[in-house]
Order: structure tokens, then sequence, then C-alpha cells
């Protein structure tokens, strides 16, 4: 069973994180909509006062880029995180770069959502493809042999 594979328990578990923080994420470009009165379609600006709130606002645009960033980011580490968990890598080499990872989409997340001054929410991305360029490489090195 997959589960008692410590690499993909590993990797399940930060997966599932990077979930949980993209819903929370979803969340709170919600709420920040609720609190501006931005509603990206009329009959939700209908329902919250009018059409007049049918608008962009920056703040909510902040949060759907931070959102659209993790998009780009976290699906395609969640197909490398779980090819790379079955080419039998070592479990603290692979948990490595699960972790660097997570910490640094939060980092970019948290950077992203508070504006906090450049360079760290680039500093953060860049991190954070260090270990998917990585993983992608072995992929590549282990599935060479057989193709």
């Amino acid at each position: 069973m997959m589960i008692r594979n410590e690499v993909f328990s590993c990797f399940v578990f930060y997966g599932v994180l990077l979930v949980v923080k993209m819903y929370i994420i979803a969340i709170i470009t919600g709420q920040v909509r609720l609190r501006k009165k931005a509603f990206a379609n009329p009959e939700d600006s209908l329902r919250h006062g009018g059409l007049e709130f049918n608008r962009e606002d920056p703040d909510v645009e902040r949060c759907r880029r931070a959102h659209r960033n993790d998009l780009e980011n976290i699906l395609p580490f969640l197909f490398l995180g779980a090819v790379y968990s079955l080419t039998g890598p070592s479990p603290a080499v692979a948990r490595l770069h699960f972790v660097v990872f997570f910490i640094a989409r939060v980092v970019h997340t948290v950077a992203y959502l508070l504006a906090l001054r450049a360079p760290t929410r680039s500093l953060a991305y860049t991190v954070g493809q260090v270990p998917c360029v990585s993983m992608a490489l072995q992929v590549l090195f282990t599935v060479s042999t057989y193709a």
C-alpha cells in the first residue's frame, strides 16, 4: 500500500497542507471581497448593496494573484512529488524537498498578502523552485533508462 511508503506519506502530508493553504487563500479572498464590497459578478454585487459594487479592488486582486500563483506552482509540485515518491528516493532527502517547498510557498503567500518588501516574495518563489527542479531532474534520470 502506498501510504505505508515513508516518502509517499511525507509527500501526502505536505501536499495536503499546501491544498489546505490554497483553500485558506480562497476564503481570505472572499472575506476581503465582502469587507471591501468588491464583487466580480453583478448578481453578487446586487445581493450586497448594488451594481456599483461590481468592481475591482487592489486588495482583492492581490489575494487573487496570490491564489493564482499557488495554482501555477502547487499543482506541478503535486504531480512531481507524487512521481518522485515512486522513484525510491532517500526519505531524508525527499522530506527536505517537501519541507523546503512548503515553507517557501508559505513565505511567498505571506509576502504576497502583506505586500512585504522586495525581494522577499521572489526569493521565496526561487527557493521553492529548487526542490521542484531537483525532483523533475531525478524523475527524468530515473525513467530515462526505460524510455
